[in-house]
């Protein structure tokens, strides 16, 4: 779970540092952050399809700190939140839509490589990515509605975002245990 939660520190410091229609500085902190995570994985060895969300990370904070620093008032307005989280549900569903799951990649670090190839293997990420698409997707709708209706209601923003991230990967943790136990099962009996 670790890794999913690195892959998005630079997602958590733009939330965190962006505010009231703010986005120059967090998004600025969450590039540099999310350009230093990918040069320290690619470093590491770690494959490029197991870095998707920190290549998306890269782009969308590089276009829009750029955009932030260039544009007055700052791009997005107070709908920054909502549209960071957008390009994660983007990314993932792309992902989806053309077969190759964002969480393969990573899943792949962890599994046995005779696995990697099985239906099961790919059947589980879909599921795992599915599930973080639809988190992505529920997390900007709600953004997007709270700040549109009650924008000063920071307790339920600051609940939606943590809820977009940890719902999803207490999921993914589970869903994976489990998909190990019926691997397990299926090869015993």
């Amino acid at each position: 779970m670790f890794g999913y939660v690195r892959s998005f520190l630079p997602w958590i410091a733009f939330a965190v540092l962006s505010t009231n229609g703010e986005a120059r500085y967090g998004a600025a902190a969450a590039f540099a952050l999310s350009a230093l995570l990918l040069a320290m994985d690619r470093r590491k060895g770690r494959a490029w399809d197991a870095l998707v969300l920190e290549i998306g990370s890269v782009v969308f904070f590089a276009g829009l700190t750029l955009a932030a620093f260039l544009i007055t008032p700052a791009p997005f307005g107070e709908y920054g939140p909502a549209v960071a989280v957008g390009w994660l549900a983007l990314t993932a569903w792309t992902t989806l839509a053309i077969r190759r799951p964002f969480t393969m990649g990573i899943a792949r670090e962890s599994v046995p490589a005779e696995v990697h190839s099985t239906p099961m293997f790919y059947r589980v990420n879909v599921v795992i990515t599915t599930a973080w698409a639809i988190a992505f997707t529920c997390n900007t709708a709600g953004l997007a509605l709270l700040i549109a209706f009650a924008p000063h209601a920071t307790a339920a923003i600051i609940a939606v975002k943590v809820c977009g991230f940890a719902i999803p990967a207490v999921f993914t943790v589970r869903y994976a245990a489990l998909a190990r136990a019926r691997a397990r099962a299926a090869q015993a009996a």
